[in-house]
C-alpha cells in the first residue's frame, strides 16, 4: 500500500523527521489560506498529490505545451491561487503515472525551505538476506534514477542491524560518502536512526526521501516523502490502513487487491504473471537486457483457487498495453495445475489474442503442462525463464 507525501511527512515527524511546514489543500481558496498559515510571506512549494514519483517531471494533459510541472515554487501570494487553479482539477502526466495520467484533487502547500545541499535517502528490504539495506547518494546534479542506470558506483548501500539499525560506524561513512560538514553528524544520526525506527515498526516495504536538504545549521530536512507498507501487515496498524487512497487506484489494481493479489503497471508491452516478487523482477531484468519493459505484473501470491486465478489473469488480459504475456511460477503452495486451468478458464471468456509463454517448475508441472498441451491454445510452454523471454519476444515479434 502507497500513500501521499503530505501522509508521509505527519507519519514520520514523530520518529524524529524535520519537515518543513504545510498544509492540504483541496480548492484554490484553501490553498490561499494554507499558504498564509503556512507562512505569510512566502516563498512556498506547491505539490500535486498523486501517488507517483518524478511530479517535478510531469506535465498537465488539458495544457501539456505549459511546461510548469506538478510541483511549483511561488513567490507572491498573488500568483497562489492561479497556480492552484492551473493544478486542482487537471490531469497530471509523469514517467511514471503513464500517458494517461492522475487526476489532481488536492495539493500541498508546503513552506520553501533554504537548503544548502540535497541528497536521496531510501530504505528497501533486502529479501536475499533478510534484511533492511539503506541507500544514500548524492543528487544535486542528477536524479537517483538516471544515478542508478549510469553511475551506479555514485549510491552507498549499507545493510542495517534488523534491531538496532545503522552503527556508529555507518554513520560516519555515510557523512563521509556525502561530503557533509561534521556538524551535520547529529542530525544525520537522529535521521536515519529515526526513519529506521519507522521501517521497522510501521511494516514498511519502502521508505524513501528524495531530496533531504541540508540546511545552513546542518540540520537535515525531508524536502519529499515516500512510503509503501506491506499489505499483508496493515492488520496491526488500522491508522495507516485509513489513508489509503482508492480514488487513484485503476480499476484493474482495485479488482487484483479484491483476491489479494499484488498489481502494478509500467510503461512496456509484456504482461507478467508470478507468485513472488522475487521472480517478478527476475523476468523483469531479463526482459531489460533484451531492451523490452513489462507492461504490468501481477503477483498471485499463494492459496488461490481456479476461479480466482482465472480472474488475475483476465486482469492482464484486459490492459490494452499487454502485447505479450509472460507467465512464470514456481509452484510450492501454489499448484501448477491451478495456473494452467486458469488460464483455461480465463482464455474461454476474454479470447487469447496475444503471444503467451508459460513457465512451470515445481508442484504438479507435468500436470500443468499436460493441462495446457491438450488445450489447443495458442501458446508456448518453456523449460526456463531465459528461453521463456527469449521465445515470447520472438512471438511478439513475427506477430506484430
Amino acid at each position: 500500500m502507497n500513500i501521499h507525501e503530505y501522509q508521509a511527512k505527519k507519519i514520520l515527524t514523530p520518529y524524529g523527521i524535520n519537515i518543513p511546514k504545510g498544509r492540504i489543500a483541496y480548492t484554490v481558496a484553501e490553498a490561499k489560506k494554507a499558504a498564509l498559515e503556512v507562512l505569510p510571506g512566502g516563498p512556498w512549494m506547491l505539490k500535486a498529490q498523486i501517488q507517483s514519483g518524478a511530479r517535478n517531471k510531469g506535465y498537465f494533459l488539458e495544457a501539456p505545451q505549459n511546461k510548469k510541472s506538478g510541483i511549483r515554487l511561488v513567490k507572491s501570494r498573488r500568483h497562489i491561487m492561479a497556480e492552484a487553479g492551473e493544478m486542482l482539477g487537471n490531469t497530471l502526466v509523469t514517467p511514471q503515472t503513464g500517458p494517461k495520467g492522475k487526476l489532481v484533487s488536492k495539493i500541498y502547500v508546503e513552506a520553501c525551505q533554504k537548503v544548502k545541499k540535497v541528497f536521496y535517502a531510501g530504505l528497501v528490504i533486502d529479501r536475499l538476506n533478510a534484511n533492511v539495506t539503506l541507500m544514500v547518494a548524492e543528487t544535486s546534479e542528477d536524479n537517483i534514477e538516471e544515478i542508478a542506470l549510469t553511475r551506479p558506483e555514485r549510491i552507498l548501500r549499507e545493510t542495517l542491524d534488523l534491531q538496532k539499525g545503522p552503527t556508529a560506524h555507518q554513520i560516519r561513512k555515510i557523512l563521509d560518502f556525502l561530503c557533509l560538514n561534521s556538524k551535520s553528524a547529529k542530525s544525520l544520526r537522529s535521521f536515519i536512526r529515526g526513519l529506521h525506527k519507522a521501517f521497522m515498526e510501521l511494516d514498511a516495504t519502502m521508505i524513501e526521501i528524495n531530496p533531504v536538504g541540508v540546511m545552513k545549521n546542518g540540520e537535515l530536512i525531508a524536502l519529499d516523502a515516500k512510503i509503501s507498507f506491506d499489505d499483508n501487515a496493515l492488520f496491526r496498524h488500522k491508522d495507516i490502513q485509513e489513508l489509503k487512497d482508492d480514488y487513484e487506484d485503476e480499476d484493474r489494481r482495485l479488482q487484483a487487491a479484491k483476491y489479494n493479489f499484488e498489481y502494478n503497471e509500467f510503461d512496456g508491452s509484456v504482461g507478467i504473471i508470478v507468485n513472488g516478487d522475487g521472480v517478478a523482477l527476475s523476468a523483469m531484468d531479463l526482459l531489460k537486457r533484451q531492451n523490452a519493459e513489462a507492461a504490468c505484473f501481477l503477483n498471485v501470491k499463494g492459496g488461490v483457487d481456479k476461479d480466482k486465478i482465472a480472474s488475475g489473469i483476465k486482469i492482464i488480459m484486459t490492459n490494452p498495453r499487454v502485447e505479450g504475456i509472460l507467465i512464470n511460477i514456481i509452484g510450492g503452495f501454489l499448484r501448477c495445475n491451478l495456473i494452467a486451468e486458469g488460464i483455461l478458464a480465463a482464455a474461454a471468456e476474454v479470447g487469447l489474442n496475444v503471444p503467451l509463454v508459460v513457465r512451470f517448475e515445481g508442484t504438479n508441472k507435468d500436470e500443468a503442462k499436460d493441462i495446457l498441451e491438450h488445450s489447443k491454445l495458442p501458446l508456448i510452454i518453456a523449460e526456463n525463464v531465459n528461453e521463456a523471454v527469449e521465445k515470447l519476444l520472438q512471438a511478439m515479434e513475427e506477430s506484430d
